[in-house]
């Protein structure tokens, strides 16, 4: 019985050392998956200068950073860390220095970005002019700023950042799905 047990061990020792033969390599590091809302919009119709539609899934608030500027507001995703600020200011011939700002404000994110692609933003039975600008890169704090304007009463300004250290790569399914919900938010604007 003694030589059976013997026996018995040396070949469960024998074949777990043969079925042991392969490399590890551990898993590759995930992310949670995330869950996106279906997209439904509605309509901001305040005491704004300019009114347009955004998601269900979002909350308009103040600009708790700037509380002396009535006009801007905050679109917040709160399922996604993310806002988009919009800063609005009367134009009165002070037009040119409004895009400089907005074009340097893009031009901070050049160290971070890869790439830095503008788009046209052109709706003259609204009389909505502007730029779009997508950045993309794995540090780039915003990646996707706008700015829309009449060219003679109104100006107004969008930057969309997230509440966490950027990482654009695993953020990419948010920011396309987030870019959408902009690009509609800036197609429904409408000056008052």
């Amino acid at each position: 019985m003694k030589k059976v047990l013997i026996a018995l061990t040396l070949l469960f020792v024998v074949a777990g050392m043969i079925a042991c033969h392969e490399d590890y390599s551990p898993r590759p590091r995930g992310y949670f998956r995330i869950d996106l809302p279906e997209k439904a919009y509605k309509k901001l119709d305040t005491t704004l200068p300019y009114q347009f539609e955004y998601p269900v899934y979002a909350t308009i608030t103040d600009d708790p950073y700037a509380p002396n500027e009535k006009n801007w507001i905050n679109v917040n995703f709160p399922s996604f860390k993310a806002v988009l600020h919009l800063s609005y200011e009367p134009v009165h011939n002070n037009l040119e220095k409004y895009l400089n700002d907005a074009h340097t404000l893009v031009s901070k994110h050049i160290p971070k970005a890869e790439a830095i692609y503008d788009s046209l933003i052109y709706h003259p039975e609204k009389n909505v002019y502007g730029l779009a600008f997508r950045i993309e890169g794995l540090g780039a704090a915003s990646p996707y700023q706008f700015y829309v304007t009449d060219s003679t009463t109104h100006y107004l300004r969008g930057a969309l950042y997230f509440n966490l250290h950027p990482n654009n790569d695993s953020l990419a399914p948010v920011i396309n799905f987030l870019d959408k919900d902009i690009d509609h938010l800036v197609n429904t604007l409408q000056w008052k």
